[in-house]
């Protein structure tokens, strides 16, 4: 049996900015420094969590079945990533994030198929004795939409209830369960009581879980009429109000564009990423061939059909 070993977390050698030292980067990152600064005294003194690494490495991976383009459908692999930061919450030795888990995987506790998140949240206790994870009690959990499959996995696009996927990783024990609907999730945070701590679903605001914070939005920008989507106005607004709570991780299910063709994404979010500057902003939605991107001082990771470990390391 193995043992997870954490790498050893880099020494702080960034002195977080204060307002003074963004002057430099222009008027409108100066007024959201001096926003973020005046609703948040500490975090002047407070070195933020950013991304070190540069690649990601594979760990593991889940066999599930999806609906493949053009109808039926197929077995694919969900890779189990890592990717280093500087840090992550205390108590922790990694976070998870994941998103876009749009598909069905048998659990290894047997019985029929259960949506791949469900699956996910099962695995992680077995691949914590082979080492290749923290064990979920030292995990920090981030989810990032979009979580349902029709089950017979062969329909794009269904939507349905989603609580089960939440429910899973807090019943496996892990420290904190939080993140964002994706446009065809069923869920409301009604959904998710019970448990203690019960999951936390964000929606324009934010959850600080051992010295790091995260705020997030759900959902994406479309007609109001149609679940999950929102008038643009509305969906920047509450981005404004999770942005102005200083994340060291925003967490959207709709992300911005990246800096490559194929990153696509909505180009106004990023804008207001790229003045808004949170050190990492999590998203999913559409897939990035490479899901890392620099934006705004900070990165953005997509893990559209895809779960990494943010582990301490270079």
């Amino acid at each position: 049996m193995g043992s997870y070993e954490p790498a050893t977390a880099p020494a702080n050698e960034i002195n977080p900015p204060g307002v003074e030292q963004l002057v430099d980067l222009g008027a409108e990152n100066r007024r959201c420094a001096e926003s973020q600064l005046l609703r948040r005294p500490d975090a002047r003194y407070r070195q933020a969590m950013r991304v070190t690494g540069t690649e990601l490495t594979t760990v593991t991976g889940l066999a599930y079945r999806q609906a493949r383009s053009g109808g039926g459908t197929e077995s694919v692999r969900l890779p189990v990533q890592r990717l280093a930061v500087d840090r992550v919450p205390e108590g922790c030795d990694a976070v998870l994030v994941a998103g876009d888990l749009q598909g069905v995987a048998p659990s290894p506790y047997g019985g029929a198929a259960v949506l791949l998140g469900v699956a996910l949240a099962d695995h992680l206790a077995g691949w914590a004795q082979q080492g290749l994870v923290p064990p979920p009690d030292r995990l920090a959990v981030v989810l990032a939409g979009d979580l349902y499959s029709a089950p017979t996995a062969d329909v794009r696009g269904a939507s349905g209830d989603v609580a089960d996927v939440w429910l899973a990783f807090a019943a496996a024990g892990c420290r904190l369960v939080t993140g964002v609907r994706g446009n065809h999730d069923v869920l409301g945070p009604s959904d998710l009581a019970g448990l203690d701590p019960a999951p936390t679903l964000l929606d324009g605001d934010a959850v600080e879980h051992g010295g790091v914070r995260f705020a997030g939005v759900g959902g994406i920008v479309g007609d109001p009429a149609r679940p999950g989507r929102r008038a643009e106005a509305d969906q920047l607004a509450r981005l404004g109000r999770a942005l102005a709570t200083a994340p060291d991780v925003l967490v959207l299910h709709e992300g911005p564009t990246g800096s490559r063709p194929d990153q696509r994404g909505n180009p106004v979010i990023a804008e207001r990423i790229r003045r808004g500057a949170p050190p990492i902003t999590v998203c999913g939605h559409v897939h990035w061939p490479e899901p890392l991107s620099a934006l705004g001082g900070g990165h953005v990771l997509n893990v559209d059909s895809r779960a990494v470990l943010l582990t301490p390391g270079r």
